[in-house]
């Protein structure tokens, strides 16, 4: 023949025809449902530049973004949980602590750092929602007594960032326990006259709305953000009412006063300046 016929192309099957994103190229918000590219994300502070949906951030991204040159001095970084009930449910609770250290990279939920801001010297202590949901443990009370005791010592105004799910059932009474005892080094900072100021971000719930979190000399949050002590499933079990639109969320406690301001996150650096200079009458 004076022709050869060539053998059809081979077609892929629809799973290799499928076009491969790479991982993390994209985000979908979880309030409008638009999705964006990553990057676009990031640039906007992890904020949705559509509707303004507040992503959760890291404890050290918030540090970053808020010291003077995102520099800072972490201390008490070696503090550690124990397992003193030998605690276990589905899983030991002394392997969960393992667990999210490994997947964090911090010893517990909070990190203590001390730098400035705007000039001014400050301590923040910034909670990790990644380690067990931000829960409140004896390491996190003891960290955040920490924290009030070195400003309470250099002076220097607190900034506590919250961002948990409440107490940590896996230590009981001794998770209960640090709503006192944390309430306590804040009233002597009061005493002392060195101002505190709480940064509320979703969720702060539980233990840590109903003591540390409120009782900022200003206390703020940031859009949309859920603050309430019991969820607003459970509260509408018990009461068997319908809950307002907006329940829980920081523009609800804005409107009823329980909190001072709402700021979006792209002003809550020059927020938390002006406050400091103010506190403290220092300047850069």
């Amino acid at each position: 023949m004076w022709f050869r016929q060539k053998k059809k192309p081979e077609v892929p099957s629809g799973e290799e025809r499928a076009v491969r994103v790479p991982e993390g190229l994209w985000t979908k918000c979880e309030s409008c449902g638009q999705i964006m590219f990553s990057q676009t994300v990031a640039e906007n502070g992890q904020v949705c530049p559509k509707c303004n949906y507040h992503f959760r951030i890291s404890a050290r991204e918030r540090l970053e973004a808020l010291f003077d040159e995102g520099a800072y001095e972490e201390f008490d970084s070696e503090v550690a949980p124990a397992d003193p009930l030998e605690f276990k449910d589905s899983k030991r609770y002394a392997d969960r602590i393992i667990q999210y250290q490994r997947q964090t990279g911090l010893k517990d939920a909070v990190i203590n750092a001390r730098g400035t801001m705007g000039g001014v010297p400050v301590i923040i202590s910034a909670m990790e929602y990644a380690f067990m949901g931000g829960s409140m443990g004896s390491v996190v009370g003891e960290k955040i007594t920490r924290a009030a005791e070195e400003a309470l010592r250099r002076r220097a105004p607190l900034v506590v960032i919250s961002c948990s799910g409440g107490a940590r059932m896996q230590e009981s009474v001794l998770s209960l326990m640090q709503m006192g005892k944390v309430a306590a080094a804040l009233a002597r900072l009061h005493e002392g006259r060195v101002p505190y100021i709480s940064v509320m971000t979703d969720p702060t719930t539980g233990g840590v709305t109903a003591s540390f979190a409120m009782l900022g000399d200003v206390n703020l949050a940031e859009p949309k953000a859920l603050i309430g002590f019991a969820g607003p499933r459970v509260i509408e079990q018990t009461i068997r009412q319908t809950l307002p639109e907006g329940f829980q969320r920081s523009e609800f406690l804005l409107e009823k006063g329980m909190i001072d301001m709402v700021v979006h996150r792209s002003q809550m650096r020059a927020t938390l300046v002006s406050l400091v200079q103010k506190f403290t009458g220092k300047t850069g």
